[in-house]
């Protein structure tokens, strides 16, 4: 039943966005959230892993690599996302 709800949602909202309907203009404004969000929330749960890892195993450099990981799983986020972003608009 929830694979139908589902499958049902992406067809309307597959049809919507056809149309530039309200619907449409929401998965592109969810779209540039999830750009603004990308990156910073990349750098925290890096720096989170990274300052577990540092008390675990008693170093002092472990959370700067996590934030440094995290920034490029955002920057990777982001690219990812805009260039679907792009790749639909044509």
């Amino acid at each position: 039943m929830r694979k139908l709800v589902r499958d049902v949602m992406v067809i309307a909202m597959a049809e919507d966005e056809k149309k530039g309907g309200a619907l449409g203009e929401l998965v592109k404004a969810e779209s540039m959230i999830q750009l603004a969000i990308a990156l910073p929330a990349g750098c925290v749960i890096g720096w989170l892993i990274g300052a577990w890892l540092d008390r675990h195993f008693h170093q002092h450099w472990i959370g700067i690599v996590g934030i440094v990981m995290g920034a490029v799983g955002g920057f990777l986020q982001i690219f990812m996302t805009a260039s679907r972003y792009l790749r639909r608009d044509k």
